[in-house]
């Protein structure tokens, strides 16, 4: 489906609740905050809160649900997180075992929803500073890497930092690096500049997550703390049923994603 007719964050739920778009969402509605999803069984709750307060670079929190109620009004007055993601991801005992593109089936009255910032909503800034995106002009989803970088442990949930990657001329690098430092709330800063093998990626063409990258001559690789990060530690906590978006398949929500 065009993402040129995805203007608000609204058409894009609409889309994913209708069954016409499960894919990423990168470079969708713009201006608009993306979200990281992760869905768990109460008892799981507190300890995760505990995590993204301790790991506030990759779980920057922007709401946290009811227990049992699909609905976040804060993030927009229409939606439901069990059909409003274009594609989910569900682990059992912590172990991923499919995905799906509705998670009515699976609701229970004990699950708490939590929404994190994505980096995808510092793209905008990017690319309204006329800085390329390499991935959105290739219609791909973002690389994703696990990383050396432990994150700090609550509870059951650890496990190592994963980390998003875009590339650049250096001047480009350097102009996105002081955006995306605006929008804390979208993962801020990068973590790591340069050298993919100082955080223990050995083959940057080989992702973990999302499509091999687009790296041009010259290119300087920027990475960013990365909102998958919790769907490593859920491998660690190992609940019995947790529910994730697919990598690079964000809840839009109504917040705004701008640099003041």
């Amino acid at each position: 489906m065009d993402s040129v007719r995805f203007e608000t964050a609204e058409q894009v739920r609409k889309a994913c609740r209708t069954g016409q778009h499960s894919a990423p969402t990168s470079g969708l509605a713009q201006g608009f905050q993306q979200g990281n999803l992760v869905i768990l069984p109460a008892a799981y709750a507190d300890d995760f809160l505990r995590f993204c307060v301790r790991n506030p670079k990759p779980a920057p929190i922007l709401g946290v649900s009811e227990v049992g109620d699909p609905k976040l009004p804060s993030l927009g007055a229409d939606l439901d997180i069990r059909h409003d993601a274009p594609r989910y991801r569900i682990f059992r005992n912590g172990e991923p075992t499919d995905t799906a593109t509705d998670i009515e089936a699976l609701w229970r009255a004990d699950f708490v929803t939590f929404v994190l910032g994505c980096s995808f909503s510092f793209e905008t800034a990017l690319l309204r500073a006329g800085i390329p995106v390499r991935h959105i002009e290739a219609d791909r989803n973002v690389a994703m890497y696990e990383t050396n970088i432990p994150t700090v442990a609550a509870g059951p949930f650890a496990g190592p930092l994963v980390v998003s990657m875009r590339s650049f001329s250096p001047q480009d690098a350097i102009r996105a690096i002081i955006l995306s430092s605006h929008l804390p709330q979208a993962h801020g800063a990068p973590v790591h500049i340069g050298d993919p093998a100082q955080i223990g990626i050995h083959d940057i063409a080989k992702p973990d997550f999302g499509d091999a990258p687009d790296i041009r001559p010259g290119d300087v690789p920027v990475f960013w703390a990365c909102g998958v990060t919790p769907q490593t530690a859920i491998r660690h906590a190992r609940p019995e049923i947790a529910i994730t978006h697919a990598p690079g398949h964000m809840l839009v929500t109504d917040l705004r994603a701008e640099i003041a």
